[in-house]
């Protein structure tokens, strides 16, 4: 159990769970209603997953909420470990015809001992996402103690964080947001007496940074170099915050500026690197950060803050789910989590649906960084797993929401990081594997290293940018943009080419297979993890072929070598089901092997999900084989474990079982007190893979056909869905009770024929763009509106 853990543990078993007098209202709230977007607190954050977290894709902030101190750790996006650099090892190309040898042989310890050797990357490690340190807001004159009141909130609808509280006869107020519309992130503290604002502003860093503070210029500035983790060279950062205040005066203290007899005071903060691109630095973050404060402090607070809140709104009303709301709903966030029994808390289910789409808004955002481990939201220079890109399951299952939860427009940072890969992949293809096309392996970073890494037991997969490629099509399944089809193809293209020229044929037999591989992270028990032809790789390149045959086809590209991809399609190793009656995870039967059967990866059901290949309509045999791994596997696992487990559960028609494995996602220890998703630590997969359930259960769609609450859970009687985009281009709103589906209605955005099923019943339904269809009670009685 690690700090962050023990420490939410413990918080949790000391919250105060009293009832507040007034249902959804806190003591001393400015609120008179219940708000059932909002995680609202007793008492500020005691430690770092306890602050509340606001960003704008690019910068973030965890906000404490203290009374005399608020500490806002930063983060900036870039600011990473390191410089472009190619990890190719040089040993790797001649090194790789033996390993492949040794596997087919099944002499799996010396396949493992040479890749170590010659085929992991060097360095065998990639650059780490840091931390930018604090900035500190301090209200003087004011002790922690002296506090009545106090309440904290994080506002999901408004996309601000505000602590409130009395101390001696005065009401004092923070507010602090992040905004997307001006890159800077805005701090007021107001008091409802003139002339109350003491406070002192400074940074907090813990390198040896170079700090200004300019009283004349109100402002504050940092200047940080960053470290090179084994890499020449690094980043630089900048850093400034320029102050505000409506009267009073100030003056500079040491390193701080101090602000005394203020009406109210408004601090702007900009941040950034001399990232450029993957592939370049040599920006000048000092002239960005001057040019954002500038332009931003022209406006007035109150202009900031409606720009902000159009801008986040436009993206935070498209979806919405309610599941109704019980008494539990009137206590704290904190106490919700920490006594939480789903089944009597329905809205804290919809909550957490609206904190995941909360965060992808604030940690994804054109022009940005996509979300990593921890979306953007880090307090360390040496994060758990680098808070990289894990993508042999966690980046993608950050990205499962996006498209069906109506927030398409958060995926632009990640087609530009796949489109990235694709160029330092070619790389790494061609010097390591003497292959045409691109190759990522299970993990990458900032500069889009695309070797293997961290040893052969973890990192010998050359999966990661084939699976990362189907987000590119399922971006065009949901939206239908030819135009994006065509920008994206020649990545689609050139990730499956490479598996043209490295894929092998089983010796003995016609059937090809990766060589070598793994099923991520996962022991056969046959000496180690790689073998030739796991599962997973086949189901992951079944989905790319025919992806990459359906693009070539819609745009009249490369028939040619489309007609090889189908051809290699048609030889890959096939589906199995093992002696157990289970779905085999690897070419040979070797489940039951395993040192750990109940391992958190679920690797070789992804052709349940996330793709569609194994189904209980079409391929019933597979699915009942799927389910019984699923079995086998159990449902107890880490965040995001749970989160893979809950969509598998929901595509197998099994709601009460689904919804079990998402209770346990939502209590503690496997959610902390800000309802982030504990793996542990933090990572946000969690929250985006167990909000991408709660969808599953109500809405799935494959194909021409919507399924309609095909996984509903007992414990959700009643309730709605509005915003929520299925493939085919078309959004549906949703309304359930106990008698089963009320309301459907379909705003298709392209014409078409879609089959809308709900239970035993179905109906083929035509869809117009901007006519929408209804289908009233579970009769589906179609109704054109």
């Amino acid at each position: 159990m690690d700090r962050r853990q023990l420490l939410a543990l413990t918080a949790a078993a000391t919250i105060d769970v009293a009832v507040p007098a007034i249902a959804g209202q806190a003591p001393g709230t400015d609120r008179t209603q219940p708000q059932p977007n909002r995680l609202w607190y007793r008492q500020p954050a005691r430690m770092w997953l306890e602050a509340l977290p606001v960003g704008n894709g690019r910068l973030g902030a965890m906000v404490s909420g203290g009374v005399r101190d608020d500490v806002l750790q930063l983060n900036e996006a870039t600011w990473w470990a390191g410089q472009p650099y190619d990890p190719v090892n040089p040993a790797a190309r001649a090194a790789l015809p033996r390993v492949r040898e040794l596997i087919f042989e099944g002499r799996i310890r010396e396949a493992h001992a040479l890749a170590d050797e010659a085929l992991i990357g060097r360095p065998s490690t990639q650059m780490p996402y840091q931390s930018a340190g604090s900035l500190l807001v301090r209200l003087l004159g004011v002790n922690d103690n002296d506090a009545e009141n106090y309440e904290r909130e994080l506002d999901l609808d408004a996309a601000v964080a505000t602590a409130r509280f009395d101390a001696g006869g005065r009401r004092y107020r923070r507010e602090v947001f992040a905004s997307a519309v001006d890159q800077v992130l805005v701090v007021r503290l107001s008091c409802d007496q003139p002339g109350a604002i003491d406070a002192e502003v400074q940074w907090r860093s813990s390198a040896d940074p170079r700090v200004g503070a300019d009283a004349q210029d109100s402002v504050l500035t940092l200047q940080r170099n960053g470290g090179s983790a084994g890499v020449p060279g690094g980043l630089s950062l900048a850093s400034r915050a320029k102050l505000l205040p409506r009267g009073g005066r100030m003056e500079r203290v040491g390193a701080s500026l101090v602000v005394r007899g203020a009406d109210e005071l408004i601090v702007l903060v900009a941040l950034a690197t001399d990232h450029r691109r993957f592939d370049l630095v040599g920006g000048d973050p000092a002239a960005i950060t001057r040019d954002r404060l500038d332009s931003a402090s022209r406006k007035s607070f109150a202009s900031l803050l409606a720009e902000h809140q159009a801008d986040h709104r436009r993206l935070f009303r498209a979806a919405s789910l309610d599941l109704g709301r019980s008494p539990a709903a009137d206590l704290s966030t904190d106490a919700r989590v920490a006594i939480s029994r789903p089944a009597d808390d329905p809205a804290l289910a919809a909550l957490y649906f609206a904190f995941a789409r909360y965060l992808m808004i604030a940690c994804s955002r054109a022009g940005g960084q996509p979300a990593n481990l921890q979306g953007m939201w880090n307090d360390s220079n040496a994060p758990a797993w680098g808070s990289k890109y894990t993508i042999n399951i966690n980046t993608e299952m950050n990205y499962w929401l996006a498209e069906p939860a109506n927030l398409a427009d958060c995926v632009a940072p990640l087609v530009s990081m796949i489109e990235e890969l694709a160029a330092s992949g070619a790389r790494t293809a061609r010097d390591m594997y003497g292959a045409r096309g691109w190759v990522a392996h299970h993990n990458t970073d900032l500069w889009r290293a695309t070797a293997p890494i961290d040893g052969a037991f973890w990192g010998l997969w050359p999966m990661g940018g084939a699976w990362l490629c189907l987000h590119l099509w399922d971006h065009y399944d949901y939206g239908r943009d030819r135009r994006f089809l065509d920008r994206v193809w020649p990545t689609m293209r050139d990730a499956a080419l490479f598996f043209l020229d490295t894929l092998l044929p089983v010796p003995g037999t016609d059937l090809l297979v990766t060589n070598p591989s793994l099923s991520p992270e996962n022991d056969h028990g046959h000496g180690g993890s790689l073998s030739a032809g796991p599962a997973m790789d086949m189901q992951i390149l079944r989905d790319l072929f025919d992806r990459c045959e359906r693009a070539g086809a819609i745009l009249n590209r490369d028939a040619a070598l489309c007609r090889q991809f189908a051809a290699a399609r048609a030889r890959l190793v096939p589906n199995q089901i093992g002696r157990d009656g289970q779905l085999m995870e690897w070419r040979d039967d070797w489940d039951a092997d395993a040192p750990d059967p109940h391992h958190r990866h679920v690797s070789h059901l992804f052709a349940l999900h996330p793709s569609d290949q194994i189904n209980r309509d079409d391929t019933p045999a597979l699915a009942a084989a799927a389910r019984r791994s699923l079995e086998t596997r159990g449902d107890a696992s880490t965040g995001w474990g749970l989160a893979w487990r809950a969509n598998l559960w929901a595509r197998l028609g099994a709601g009460d079982r689904a919804h079990r494995v998402l209770a346990s996602l939502l209590s503690s220890p496997r959610t902390y007190p800000n309802l982030f998703d504990a793996h542990p630590p933090f990572q946000i997969d969690g929250n985006f893979g167990g909000a991408t359930a709660m969808i599953e259960m109500l809405v799935q769609s494959r194909g021409d056909l919507i399924d309609l609450l095909p996984a509903l859970p007992a414990a959700w009687p009643s309730g709605s869905l509005r915003g929520i985009r299925v493939r085919g281009a078309a959004e549906l709103d949703l309304d359930w009770n106990e008698r089963g589906l009320r309301h459907c209605t379909i705003r298709p955005r392209i014409a078409g024929t879609r089959k809308v099923r709900c239970g035993a019943r179905s109906e083929t339904v035509m869809l117009r763009p901007g006519r929408t269809i209804e289908l009233l009670g579970p009769g589906l009685d179609v109704r054109p509106a």
